[in-house]
């Protein structure tokens, strides 16, 4: 990128419905001195004045503007979506990227904002910002701004967090930081219950490694995942992959079926483990599904109660792990620790298990593929045992290079 070229604040959006609201973050911007383009996403293509047309930004679309201009809304918005994020892939003038609007217009605007890189600027102001917004934000970094009254009209109260979000716009573009570090990232996968083995590992590592530590809610995984595939990683440590447990079970904390697909495709450096994989993870107690009331459950806090995972359910949790990890072709080495895999799968703690722990670890063992680039390893210690995370670093260094 040509560090003198111009770049530019996109203000986005229905241009058809909201010219008023959007013209209005637009000339906030630009009393800021914040160079802007307006980008119109009207899936009728009526919106006027605008800097980038609705027919422009359709003629995007892998199968052209006529997949997207339909006639049915429903099919003409994910289209618009879908012409809209291949806009933006690739560009770099986009200094930041916001929006405004109800549900239509989020789901317009917030997957070019998740294919826009980390650290670009990105704010969607959003009638629907106040509920479950992981489908909207997924693992980018938008941020998401209530607009308590409906984007409809200008008012004293729409006005005020119209201006809110133009300005922070304004000083995340202005004002944005560069950061660089001469070593390679490196992620790393932590829960609450995993903290003590991450910590170790990131005091041996951080001399060398820049250490990117995920949390392991789902999200983390995806986040951690996405800069695998896009060749900002120099390496993972996959220490907490309790995720899986989420995913097979039902929990809250599932970071999808497509977990780890990212390390095969990318072929980066792998060396994982099975942190965390004792437990499933649900809201209050009142939240568990019927079915598991019964099971061996850990309140941890008031919103957030643990399921002690089955001998059956780690049987199936081996089973997706082993047939994951075949499929990659880099360097690969993943341990099983056989002293327990969480702070509460220790002798005399909720969660202690041992047939449940070998079946999770006879299953992957049984189905593990070795290859001279791909390793299983057991070790006799605790996951949070010291000496656990020394063996991944060590092992880390021996593929990496």
């Amino acid at each position: 990128m040509d560090p003198t070229a111009p770049r530019y604040a996109v203000v986005a959006g229905t241009f058809d419905t909201k010219a008023r609201e959007l013209v209005f973050l637009r000339d906030c911007l630009a009393a800021m001195g914040v160079a802007t383009r307006t980008v119109d996403l009207s899936t009728q293509g009526r919106g006027a004045g605008v800097d980038v047309t609705a027919e422009e930004v359709a003629a995007c679309h892998p199968q052209g503007a006529a997949a997207v201009f339909t006639g049915d809304r429903g099919s003409a918005v994910i289209a618009m979506a879908q012409a809209f994020e291949h806009f933006v892939r690739g560009r770099d003038d986009i200094a930041g990227l916001l929006s405004a609007g109800g549900s239509g217009a989020t789901a317009l605007a917030t997957p070019a904002m998740r294919a826009l890189p980390v650290g670009v600027p990105k704010l969607m102001v959003s009638t629907v910002a106040s509920g479950d917004v992981r489908p909207y934000v997924g693992p980018s970094d938008i941020c998401m701004m209530y607009s308590v009254t409906d984007v409809q009209g200008l008012n004293r109260i729409s006005q005020r967090v119209l201006a809110n979000a133009a300005h922070a716009m304004g000083g995340m573009v202005r004002e944005r930081a560069e950061f660089t570090s001469t070593k390679p990232a490196i992620g790393l996968t932590m829960f609450g219950v995993t903290t003590p083995c991450v910590q170790a590992m990131t005091a041996l590592l951080e001399p060398d490694y820049d250490c990117l530590v995920f949390h392991a809610t789902g999200t983390g995984g995806q986040s951690m995942e996405k800069l695998a595939d896009s060749h900002l990683l120099a390496g993972v440590i996959d220490a907490t992959t309790t995720e899986v447990a989420d995913e097979l079970m039902g929990g809250v904390f599932s970071a999808g079926p497509e977990r780890f697909d990212a390390i095969a495709r990318s072929r980066v450096p792998y060396v994982g483990s099975c942190g965390a994989l004792d437990m499933v993870n649900f809201g209050a107690i009142d939240t568990v599904p019927e079915r598991y009331r019964q099971r061996n459950l850990y309140k941890h806090n008031a919103n957030v109660t643990l399921m002690r995972t089955s001998v059956d359910e780690n049987v199936a949790m081996g089973r997706f792990i082993a047939a994951k990890l075949n499929r990659m072709d880099g360097p690969v080495r993943f341990f099983l620790p056989e002293g327990g895999v969480s702070m509460l799968d220790a002798q005399g703690l909720p969660f202690w298990d041992p047939a449940a722990d070998a079946a999770l670890f006879d299953t992957i063992e049984q189905d593990f593929q070795a290859t001279e680039n791909r390793r299983l390893i057991r070790s006799p210690l605790h996951v949070n045992d010291p000496s656990f995370a020394r063996q991944l670093v060590e092992a880390f260094k021996e593929i990496a290079g």
